[in-house]
């Protein structure tokens, strides 16, 4: 898993060149976005953002665990900060369109009363 080596050889000497097929697709998708989803999950424990297409299918994301921060300070304001950073940088210059973030309907059902 992960990134794939490929060893070229011209005029005796070996080139090391690391070709991912993931920015492949990540970029096939990002062709002829009209619009997308953000999706932020902030925890006690961690940070996490995914883009998504209108169907839910995933663009890009990141968290701030992937990114190196480790214990408490995965969720501190910093990291977050960060983790949009990476976003953007995996993004380039591409053109998201109309940008959507969802927000709850009101939740879960609530308990019913206590009765006395």
């Amino acid at each position: 898993m992960g990134k794939k080596r490929v060893v070229e050889q011209q005029g005796g000497e070996a080139l090391v060149s690391a070709k991912s097929s993931a920015t492949k697709k990540s970029r096939k998708k990002l062709a002829g976005l009209t619009s997308t989803r953000v999706y932020i999950a902030a925890s006690y424990n961690n940070t996490s953002i995914s883009v998504t297409d209108s169907t839910g299918n995933l663009i890009v994301w990141s968290s701030a665990g992937s990114m190196g921060f480790k214990g408490p300070k995965k969720a501190t304001p910093y990291a977050a900060s960060r983790v949009v950073e990476n976003i953007f940088d995996k993004l380039g210059t591409s053109d998201l369109g109309k940008v959507i973030t969802p927000v709850p309907h009101n939740g879960c059902r609530p308990r019913k009363a206590r009765r006395v």
